[in-house]
């Protein structure tokens, strides 16, 4: 492994955040009003040194070690148990919650660039404390002061941990058709005994801390079937003796891990299967009104999706600084156009550089989104007026799945690439990129596949209130289209940004009007083609942003050393643009077309 490798370059996260994105305006909004660019440098510091010390010195042990199921618990990897409580003491699990729960109130934007330190470092140990954060919030948001004291608390706190558990074995991403089974105890308002299964469950069991709580989906006895039927309870490993919240002690809860999934990677956070009330002893407590289990749930899933976006991000960017240390160091043929010469360094091929900036492209990119989301979601909850709050939300609901799935599906590219880059070598354990490869290709399965995202996307949130979200992407696409012509960027760049998004709204109202008319098949066939064309777009919008504020840096006479990465950010801008958001012709077309050779072909034809 290259011994210097970052992670994530200190300087891209800065240029990103205070550069490109103005995070520091976020200090001026009253919910943030205690912090400044020092409480800011001094968490994402803390997490940097964190990872690169702690968490990715344990990564490859981690993975070769994984989880083992013994006596039917779980066994992590025994360096987790020391992670844990660095986690915590970082304040991870809390850094974005309100000062009243005891959290950092930190913006969700900062958080996020954190979270690209320490998932880079080492996925699996973090997933650990995100999944708990969000389950913890769900009980914050929407659970009684009980609930909040008995559970939430000592989540927040990292005494112990949390999930989510929607997915069934037979149901899979069909959440409506789950199983999972409530029935009231008498005289014992909002408990219910649970039974049922769940599959898939992410950190669903470990050895180094108290408790598991479980954020359950399930159907009370009686409630309809299908989506509108679904509850959310909290249904603890171990649960208060004798199930009152005031106790201080605790007894088993009927909650048994039933297997332990055997994954390719992410191996140091177990995945598993959960069986409830084998003895008819398991309870759970409704977490607010019955039948509202999925909205509720969709917190959590919203987040988590956003999440996986990082994680994903997080993978390539280590993954592109392994690979680019090596073209560096590594000697291997002679330049064309100097035969005869010593062996150069892989990084003075043509085709490797190529690869370095399609990794660079891909990944900072999908680094500015997340940050493009990070704003949003933080304006969405503390803008200051109503209309700001709006605005910033609908914003947010397009990025999501797009910020999902362009960073996972274009994130696995990157992998793909820096272990090419490695040759030979890449295709061993002995080197870092096969591992990343690996970690990589969970990011387009969890949280909903990219063809959800793609259906959720173009049959939900581009259309919505009459495709009031698009309208108000379009204008701050606008915008920064305006401020990167002023700003002196390339107009070819602008113009390739405007062109296609008029281009993207085109084919929006098409496609929309293809639904109205009462053609979901003709609306959704290519929805994929739409997410992927979206996605080109907006990662297009993100590095015309980039390319203005590095020409706005070139103006500013800096050093020789920061020309140079300004000229990177532009270079790596004129080549998005110019490739992959050339692409968006053909996928307009195929869109628009209805394009049917998958589509019609008959079941015995595959």
């Amino acid at each position: 492994m290259a011994a210097s490798n970052p992670l994530v370059r200190d300087r891209d996260a800065d240029f990103l955040l205070y550069e490109v994105h103005d995070a520091l305006r976020l200090c001026a909004l009253p919910h943030f009003a205690d912090h400044d660019r020092e409480t800011f440098d001094l968490f994402l510091g803390s997490a940097a040194r964190l990872a690169r010390e702690q968490l990715f010195a344990n990564y490859r042990d981690m993975d070769e070690v994984g989880s083992t199921m013994v006596d039917g618990r779980v066994r992590v990897p025994p360096a987790m148990a020391e992670l844990w409580r660095q986690l915590c003491d970082l304040g991870l699990v809390n850094a974005g919650r309100p000062y009243g729960v005891e959290g950092g109130q930190l913006p969700s934007t900062i958080a996020t660039v954190a979270y690209l330190y320490l998932m880079a470092g080492n996925a699996a140990a973090v997933g650990f404390a995100l999944l708990t954060s969000g389950s913890a919030h769900l009980i914050e948001a929407f659970g009684d002061d009980a609930l909040r004291k008995a559970f939430m608390a000592r989540m927040y706190s990292g005494e112990w941990t949390g999930t989510m558990a929607l997915t069934e074995p037979g149901a899979g991403s069909a959440l409506g058709d789950l199983t999972t089974r409530a029935e009231s105890i008498e005289g014992r308002e909002g408990v219910y005994r649970i039974s049922g299964s769940k599959i898939f469950i992410s950190g669903g069991d470990n050895d180094f801390a108290e408790n598991i709580v479980h954020l359950t989906l399930a159907r009370r006895v009686g409630d309809p079937a299908g989506t509108r039927g679904i509850s959310l309870f909290v249904v603890p490993r171990m649960r208060p003796t004798g199930g009152d919240l005031g106790s201080d002690t605790l007894e088993f809860n009927d909650v048994h891990t039933s297997q332990l999934i055997h994954k390719i990677g992410w191996r140091g956070l177990p995945s598993l299967g959960l069986s409830y009330g084998e003895a008819g002893d398991c309870q759970g407590w409704l977490l607010g009104e019955p039948g509202k289990g999925l909205k509720y749930m969709f917190q959590m899933m919203n987040e988590a999706r956003i999440l996986v976006g990082a994680n994903a991000t997080a993978t390539a960017s280590a993954a592109y600084h392994e690979s680019l240390a090596y073209a560096r160091e590594r000697t291997q043929g002679r330049r064309l156009d100097r035969r005869g010469d010593e062996p150069v360094p892989l990084v003075e091929h043509p085709d490797v550089r190529r690869m370095l900036l399609r990794q660079k492209a891909i990944v900072e990119g999908s680094m500015s989104l997340l940050i493009e989301a990070g704003v949003a979601s933080d304006l969405a909850e503390h803008g200051e007026s109503p209309e700001e709050r709006e605005r910033a939300r609908l914003i947010l609901d397009i990025l999501t799945p797009i910020t999902k799935t362009f960073a996972a599906e274009r994130g696995f590219e990157a992998n793909n690439l820096a272990l090419q880059i490695f040759g030979g070598y890449g295709y061993s354990s002995e080197y870092l990129p096969e591992l990343w490869l690996r970690e990589q290709r969970l990011n387009t399965i969890h949280e909903g596949t990219t063809g959800i995202q793609s259906l959720d996307l173009l049959g939900r949130k581009v259309v919505a209130g009459g495709g009031k979200a698009l309208v108000v992407l379009a204008e701050a696409i606008g915008r920064d289209i305006a401020g990167a012509r002023s700003s002196g960027v390339d107009e070819e760049l602008a113009a390739a940004i405007e062109a296609e998004l008029a281009r993207a709204i085109e084919v929006t109202r098409a496609l929309a009007g293809r639904g109205v008319s009462g053609d979901p098949i003709g609306m959704l066939g290519h929805s994929v083609d739409f997410l992927n064309l979206f996605s080109n777009l907006l990662v297009g919008w993100q590095w015309l942003r980039s390319a203005a504020a590095a020409t706005r840096g070139l103006g500013s006479k800096p050093s020789a050393e920061e020309a140079e990465f300004y000229a990177g950010k532009i270079a790596a801008a004129r080549y998005w643009i110019r490739t992959d958001l050339a692409d968006n012709r053909r996928l307009a077309e195929l869109c628009l077309s209805a394009e049917d050779s998958y589509i019609n072909v008959a079941d015995g034809s595959f």
